[in-house]
């Protein structure tokens, strides 16, 4: 009887073989369209005032056509010299849920090949890394999300919903690919909530082991000030008692002295509540407390005395440039410095502007805000979407623990926020924090985050969307 079940189990094995053996065979073809999807990618150099993001779009749309994207389901949308591309995954008939989009960005921070190591415009794989512009920020994540595309659809899977793909053409710079995204072009990507696929991420310990999985949900307001003394001058041989550096100086050693007052959120309590336990010692104790509200001014103390921590608790405002006087023989007429904020969820640009002026009260200086600072409110930490994320690592990491996060930089999801889209923003990558060279010199990725990423992607875009 052993016999039989045993003769059973193989003969049943080899009627699974060639199932097994398309399956892989998918796998890998997929992950080497990705591959090609970023070597290809590379090699144009996207950067603003280049003009070459269209020609990274046109490449795009090609590859999706062959896959079998409809024409009229891929548009491009040209902004002065760059353009943002919309690919949408149509759904099967009848579904009526609305789509959940996808997005990263195809342009770059410049890079000099004369400062690198090996040309940051060709893919270069060496030591288990891939080298090049864009690697990790953000053309890893254009081509593992376009080749997942590509492997869905040649599959012939139907989603219950749409998906739409987005890539702005500008995010580095202007944003204004994004801003005719979430505006003019919004029924375009108009979603029930988006991904996007540039930042947060995977966490690894300089041992290689992970660590965490954080996902943006949240990103603080930036904004730039400048704060400028002026003054009649004069000849340097005869000092007046007012003086616009010193003006200047007084104004920002009081700046330098102030510190917003301590907020937090829904997102930045659960943030330290689960980080607490992966940093542990003095200030996985600071996280804990603070969380508990308990020994709360010495937790917020410990925390702000640590660069990577004192911006989830409130707003900060740092000078960062500064220009001053005409002649080293004369006295300074005017002296100017940049104020740049990174402003908490909820509170507007003219209350920080306000705040600035009564921490330096001097009626005397002038103040302007640069550009025109977008603001956008936090995403609810929808357990749909946590859940589904975790569904999608924990196969790679067991258990890894999935962490909100509220980042100080800004992506494309302030404007998709702004515009009333939840917006989710994770990637893919897990690398060491000293392996992290975004806008860097000699940007890299660890190679094996290119096949777990393209699982992960996979298995996300399918849950997410049956």
């Amino acid at each position: 009887m052993k016999q039989y079940k045993t003769l059973s189990f193989l003969l049943g094995l080899l009627c699974c073989w060639p199932l097994v053996s398309t399956a892989q065979s998918v796998v890998s073809h997929s992950q080497q369209q990705a591959l090609t999807i970023l070597r290809d990618s590379v090699a144009m150099r996207t950067v603003a005032g280049h003009g070459k993001v269209p020609e990274l779009a046109q490449y795009l749309t090609q590859q999706l056509l062959s896959a079998g994207f409809q024409q009229q389901d891929i548009t491009l949308i040209p902004v002065a010299d760059t353009v943002a591309l919309v690919a949408r995954y149509r759904a099967k008939p009848g579904a009526s849920q609305k789509p959940i989009l996808l997005s990263a960005h195809m342009d770059v921070v410049d890079a000099k090949p004369e400062d690198w190591l090996r040309d940051p415009y060709t893919l270069t794989e060496e030591a288990g890394y891939f080298f090049g512009r864009g690697v990790a920020d953000n053309k890893f994540a254009v081509s593992v999300l376009t080749a997942t595309f590509m492997r869905l659809k040649s599959e012939g899977y139907q989603p219950s919903r749409d998906l739409i793909l987005a890539f702005s053409g500008d995010e580095e710079t202007l944003m204004h690919t994004t801003q005719a995204l979430a505006g003019e072009y919004r029924h375009l990507i108009d979603a029930e909530y988006a991904i996007v696929a540039d930042g947060g991420g995977g966490l690894l310990s300089e041992q290689g082991e992970a660590v965490s999985f954080t996902i943006d949900t949240a990103e603080k307001t930036y904004a730039s000030f400048t704060v400028t003394a002026t003054n009649p001058g004069g000849h340097s041989s005869l000092p007046r008692k007012d003086n616009a550096i010193y003006d200047l100086a007084k104004a920002l050693v009081k700046l330098d002295e102030f510190q917003f007052p301590v907020m937090e959120s829904e997102l930045t309590r659960e943030f330290f509540r689960q980080t607490a336990p992966l940093i542990g010692g003095e200030v996985g104790k600071a996280m804990n407390d603070f969380v508990r509200g308990v020994n709360k001014a010495q937790a917020i103390t410990v925390l702000r005395s640590k660069p990577e921590y004192i911006g989830s608790l409130g707003t900060t405002c740092v000078a960062t440039l500064l220009s001053a006087g005409h002649a080293e023989n004369a006295l300074p007429q005017s002296a100017t410095a940049t104020v740049n904020c990174r402003i908490f969820p909820g509170v507007s640009v003219n209350d920080t502007l306000q705040t600035l002026k009564q921490v330096v009260a001097n009626e005397h200086l002038q103040w302007q805000v640069l550009d025109q600072p977008k603001v956008s409110d936090a995403s609810p930490l929808r357990k749909d979407v946590f859940d589904a994320v975790a569904r999608a690592i924990h196969p790679y990491f067991p258990d890894l623990p999935i962490i909100p996060h509220m980042a100080s930089g800004a992506s494309d999801a302030l404007h998709f926020r702004a515009a009333g889209i939840p917006c989710y923003t994770l990637s893919t990558i897990f690398q060491k924090s000293s392996d992290e060279f975004a806008h860097g010199l000699n940007e890299r990725v660890a190679v094996h985050n290119l096949p777990r990423a393209m699982g992960i992607w996979y298995a996300l875009l399918k849950d997410i969307s049956q």
